[in-house]
Order: C-alpha cells, then structure tokens, then sequence
C-alpha cells in the first residue's frame, strides 16, 4: 500500500511543463517577501497574522457571495457531493476560519527557538536555532477555508506561500486571497509573500520549482496526491489516504460506543478523519451491532458487512475493496472479528496511519491498542473526528500527515520549520584539533 512521505526522490514526468517566465517571476517575488519575512521579529508576524483576520472580516461580503457562486457551478458541473461539501463556506464556517486565524495569531513563536547550546572548546560555541523553511507550495481541492489556514500559519511561521486551489473553488479562493493581501497591505509583511495560481497549467509547473519552493504540500484526492509525489524533486508532506477505523473491543460501553462511531462517521463524512471501516469484537457484536444498525441506517448511512456482519443486520456485502477504500460519504465497511490480535492485523494490512480508535473498558487491551497501531493519531474512546489542527489546539493546519517522520499528523506551526546550526568561534581551526594540540570539551550550555 502507498504511504505519504517527504519524497524529493521522484522523476517528474516528461508532461509536466516548466514554468513561464511569467511564474518564475512571481515565484522569485513570494521568494524574495519570505526571505524578508522570515527575518521578522514575534510581535511584527504576529501582527500581521491579525491583520489577515481583519482583512478577512472586511470582506467577508465578497467571499460568501464569491462561494456561492462556485456552488452553483458545482451544481450545474455534477460535483460529487463529498466535494460539494468541502467546497461549501457558508457564514458558520467563515467565522470558524477566522478565529481560527486569530488563534494562530495567539501561538508562541516557531522561530528563534535554540534546541542545543554546546560548548565544542572554550571560544567555539554550537547553537541549533528554529528557522522558517522557505516557501510553501500548497495544492489544494474544494477546500477554500484551506487558504486561510495555510496563509495564517505560513505568516506566523515566516515562510512565504504559493497557493493553487481546484477550479471548482476558484471564485472563492481569489476573494479570499484577496482579502488576505489587503490585510497584509498594513503591516511589515509584504502583500507578494503570498500567491495565487490560477491555472491547471500554472500548478503543474509549480512541481518544477525546486530551488524556489522548499515543500509541498497537496490537500485532495488520493490521485492528486500521488501525482505530486511522482513528479516533482521537492520534498512532499500529506496523505494519500484516509481509511480510519474504529474497532469496538469486547469489554465495552455500548452506549458509549454507539456514540462515538456515529460521530465518527456521520459528524463529517467528507473529511480525512472519518472513520471508513467499524471493527466489531465478535463477543459484542450480537448486542452492539443490532443497535449500530438501527442508528446508523437512521443517519443515512449505508452498511457494507462480511458474513458475520450480515448474519447481524448489516444488509450490504463487503468485498475486499471495500477494506481499502476511503469513501468520503455516508457509507461504512463493517467486519466482525475474533479478537484485539485480529483487528490490529486488519488495521495494518489496510490502514493508511491517518487516525485509528478502539473503544473499550479493559485497560490492558487499551494499552495494547495504543502501542501497537502505527497511526499518526490513536485514540480510546472517542471520535476520530478529533484529528484536526484546530481541535489539537494548533489554530489551524496545513494538512495532516501519515508519514512517519516528522511532522506527523495534523501539521501546524512546529511543522513548518527547520533548523540551522550556528557556530560562533574567536580564530578556530579544524587543524589544531587533528593534530592534537586543542581537544574538544562538548560541554552543555543552558538553551
């Protein structure tokens, strides 16, 4: 099975286009903004994150309206309704974006931190400071509350941003761009740190701008994020899937239990976090999954069982795709299994370490779960809709990642630096340490 990971290794296909004079140019000005960005202190960034917030009230009018538009064409278009949905920004989800730039805002600084003091010899002394990456590239589907979390968090963080939405979003991705360079308008940060590609043509160049775009990060189908990794040499952070799970262990809440995969599934379908396949402990299943059965054909949910499932109520069949597919809609694929051993086996053959979730009282079949699932989110006893940046206190994020390096994950603000050494020397030579006459001491400083 795929796994997302940073992957500066890949040969980009002959069909993707180099970019035009036109996006170089443009590039080399988000390039030139983050560079003065990232030398910024707190308090400027921190005031220009603010501002986008004020820029995104101002005009807030424009942005409704302008996402209401690209609904209408997405009904006339046939947009698939998981993506309708994503594409929605109605007051609600405006203000939530909002606040959750103003959080962002209110977080500490990325920057500056120093992670190692060393003393190498009395004179030479080694820092590790936290410093901005550079410039994100960030391709995104339907997802236009998407542009203001990146650029929230792109700001705080010090780095520049080129942005490319899908075309379904596109009316509501320049209003909000838009608004977001007006804000910047009155503050340190230059309005050109960030930059909207418009064109599928534009987009795909962007693979090409190594050496002018540090990371990127795509937010989408699992086909558009494999094709960013298979054709661009910069570093990829993301997920190409998100089948979530959420086994229901024998010793158990059913109440609870009921509750948490109702949520799970029903809260929001169309997010990553959504759980796509129940596993039900076959000890329980005759009291849980009657009533699971009953709840979520109330919601709308559609049912995909084995046999055991079925012989249970569950009316659809389950086949062996069924497993691996994120569905991104109201349906659900339900196994019965014989023990805790068995659903770690399912969740690893068919996990896409997004987010998995066991239910249960038995403290040591917690503890077990926990350890064992390797998932970039694992939970006890509650939804898995709680993967999220904002939930996680991080104000906002720019994508989750299932790698396992580093940023793992909801992405926020500690995601999007790196660090520098520095080293601070009075005449040093590397000489006088290999010929013996000067030692190294290492001796720890106070960070």
């Amino acid at each position: 099975m795929s796994r997302s990971a940073l992957s500066p290794s890949a040969v980009p296909d002959p069909g993707v286009p180099d970019p035009s004079p036109e996006l170089l140019q443009r590039a080399l000005a988000v390039r030139r903004s983050a560079t003065a960005l990232g030398q910024l202190g707190d308090r400027q960034r921190r005031a220009a994150v603010k501002a986008l917030a004020d820029g995104l009230e101002r005009q807030r009018g424009l942005i409704l309206a302008a996402n209401r538009a690209d609904l209408e064409a997405a009904g006339a278009d046939g947009l698939a309704p998981a993506l309708v949905a994503r594409l929605k920004l109605d007051a609600t989800k405006l203000d939530a974006a909002i606040t959750g730039v103003r959080q962002v805002a209110a977080l500490p600084d990325p920057l500056g931190r120093r992670q190692l003091h060393t003393e190498l010899d009395q004179g030479l002394v080694l820092e590790r400071i936290t410093v901005p990456l550079g410039v994100l590239g960030v391709i995104f589907e339907a997802r236009p509350d998407a542009v203001m979390q990146i650029a929230s968090l792109a700001i705080r963080s010090g780095n520049g941003a080129l942005l490319k939405g899908g075309r379904e979003a596109s009316q509501s991705c320049a209003a909000i761009v838009d608004a977001l360079r007006a804000g910047l308008a009155g503050s340190a940060v230059e309005p050109s740190a960030l930059e909207l590609l418009t064109s599928r043509q534009e987009s795909l160049a962007l693979l090409r701008l190594d050496g002018l775009v540090d990371l990127i990060i795509p937010r989408g189908s699992n086909a558009l994020v494999r094709f960013i990794q298979d054709n661009t040499r910069i570093p990829v952070l993301g997920h190409a899937d998100g089948v979530c799970h959420l086994y229901v262990d024998r010793q158990v809440d059913v109440d609870q239990a009921l509750a948490v995969a109702i949520d799970a599934k029903t809260q929001y379908p169309a997010a990553c976090n959504a759980i796509e396949t129940l596993l039900v402990h076959e000890a329980i299943a005759p009291v849980f999954l009657p009533m699971a059965v009953a709840a979520f054909s109330a919601a709308g949910v559609d049912l995909r069982g084995d046999a055991a499932a079925r012989s249970l109520g569950v009316s659809g069949i389950a086949g062996e795709d069924d497993w691996r597919t994120e569905y991104s809609d109201l349906i659900l694929a339900v196994r019965v299994v014989a023990s805790l051993h068995q659903a770690l086996e399912h969740i690893a053959s068919y996990g896409s370490r997004h987010t998995d979730a066991i239910c249960t009282t038995d403290p040591r079949a917690a503890d077990r779960f926990l350890a064992a699932v390797d998932s970039a989110g694992v939970y006890l006893n509650c939804s898995t809709r709680f993967a999220d940046g904002f939930r996680y206190g991080f104000g906002a994020e720019v994508g989750i990642s299932t790698q396992t390096l580093p940023p793992r994950g909801p992405v926020g603000l500690e995601g999007l630096v790196t660090y520098r050494y520095r080293l601070r020397g009075e005449g040093h030579i590397a000489a006088d340490y290999a010929s013996g006459e000067r030692r190294f001491s290492h001796r720890p400083l106070p960070l």
